[in-house]
């Protein structure tokens, strides 16, 4: 029908019938213009999809929790507070659940994994996200092992068993998305006390772990490791250490520290980086250590003294 009014307009070299021509593309592409639009505005990566995250009361956790719903997802928010949690689940919506889940008990993991299929039906993404950092003690001759164990217990043995009944409800399905949140503490050794970034190599290892067998029943499994990002859970640690400045000169520090000018590392940044790997445009990535952190892992650079002052 286009084809056949372009050349019957044609026909007649009026002026008149040239500009009712242009008129009419002109509006043919006004309209397309407003359908891309509409399509683009209505696309949620996560759309129908369920997931559960542990530590999704607040920080990272909780913009994830945002992140996902807003991409068309039903979230479980799975934390040890109670009250924060349940206020956390208010505030995003109907698509958000609060269940009180403390990691060190798998017995609670398993149940939240169970109230997710309980009240959707299944579960496509588990994020383990939630730990501690320990206190800020960097000799390993002060190392108190019973802090240690409670770091391990709740940041590696709590995403073994994330990973674990994230598994047993995916299998049958044969398919799944497993995330956790690692560091870059877990990359690169002196950024963290020793408890903390001892966890996070230890994640990233169980990860490339679980993704070896679980990639057979079509089920990914990955983690990112993000920059220090100024919330709580590390302007806390930072204020014991820093204790003569008020929060926004621990903040300031904290960002200080990037090396990507321009840009600071926020809980908005990893929950995006979460969308992608719990999407299917990550469909064929497992095993995968996902950095964000502004370049800050890939050098270090080497302080020669300037030319001009030696002799």
């Amino acid at each position: 029908m286009a084809l056949f009014l372009q050349k019957a307009l044609l026909r007649n070299t009026s002026r008149r019938s040239v500009l009712m021509l242009k008129d009419w593309n002109s509006s043919r592409e006004r309209n397309k213009g407003r359908q891309l639009s509409t399509e683009a505005g209505s696309c949620s990566k996560l759309a129908g999809k369920v997931a559960v995250i542990t530590g999704a009361a607040s920080g990272i956790g909780r913009a994830t929790a945002s992140e996902f719903i807003r991409n068309g997802a039903r979230v479980v928010i799975a934390d040890v507070q109670r009250q924060l949690g349940e206020e956390t689940a208010k505030e995003l919506g109907p698509n958000a659940a609060f269940i009180s889940c403390d990691v060190t008990q798998e017995s609670e993991i398993s149940a939240a994994i169970d109230f997710a299929i309980s009240e959707h039906g299944r579960l496509d993404i588990m994020y383990n996200n939630a730990g501690i950092s320990g206190s800020v003690v960097f000799s390993i001759t002060d190392l108190d092992l019973s802090e240690f164990d409670k770091i391990m217990n709740i940041n590696v043995r709590g995403v073994v068993a994330g990973i674990k009944h994230a598994a047993r409800v995916m299998i049958p399905r044969r398919t799944g998305c497993i995330l956790c949140t690692a560091s870059i503490t877990g990359i690169m050794g002196g950024l963290s006390p020793h408890a903390y970034s001892i966890s996070k190599f230890a994640t990233a290892g169980v990860v490339k772990s679980a993704a070896s067998e679980l990639c057979k029943y079509g089920i990914r499994v990955n983690c990112i490791s993000p920059f220090a990002i100024p919330t709580p859970f590390s302007t806390d640690p930072m204020s014991v250490l820093y204790p003569g400045l008020d929060e926004s000169g621990v903040v300031e520090i904290i960002q200080g520290a990037g090396v990507l000018k321009g840009a600071n590392c926020e809980p908005v940044d990893i929950a995006k980086a979460a969308v992608y790997l719990a999407s299917d445009d990550a469909k064929y990535v497992s095993g995968h250590n996902l950095v964000v952190d502004g370049g800050f892992t890939v050098f270090k650079s080497i302080q020669f003294p300037p030319p001009d002052q030696m002799k």
